[in-house]
């Protein structure tokens, strides 16, 4: 089973920028779609991005269009987020999750897992 493990959160002002990363463990990485998720104190967890397996085809959240881009490599077993323009609204625990081919084409969000411990990321007004 896939491990998962995130970082390159922190604290940044608003308008900042920040990459993540998230390093999987095996040799079955580059055989599923990833995403990323976040969850803000007291909410719900929330799609964030998603890749497909080959890297070609990518889906966000409205929240995340124009200002975040996920992106793989997996040749290194890292999956990648950079965010652009972050707003306070941004600040979260931000994962990483492995889903199967059917949930990237149908954007079932809610069967990605093998969860990571996430990183944290805070926006400062």
């Amino acid at each position: 089973q896939v491990q998962l493990v995130e970082s390159g959160g922190g604290l940044v002002q608003a308008g900042g920028s920040l990459r993540l990363s998230c390093a999987a463990s095996g040799r079955t990485f580059g055989n599923y779609p990833m995403g990323w998720f976040h969850q803000a104190p007291g909410k719900e967890r929330e799609f964030v991005a998603a890749i497909n397996w080959s890297g070609d085809s990518t889906r966000y959240a409205d929240s995340g269009k124009g200002r975040f881009t996920i992106s793989r490599d997996n040749a290194k077993n890292t999956l990648y987020l950079q965010m652009n323009s972050l707003k306070p609204e941004d600040t979260a625990l931000y994962y990483c999750a492995k889903g199967g081919p059917s949930d990237y084409v149908f954007g079932r969000w809610e069967n990605f897992g093998s969860w990571g411990q996430g990183t944290q990321v805070t926006v400062s007004s």
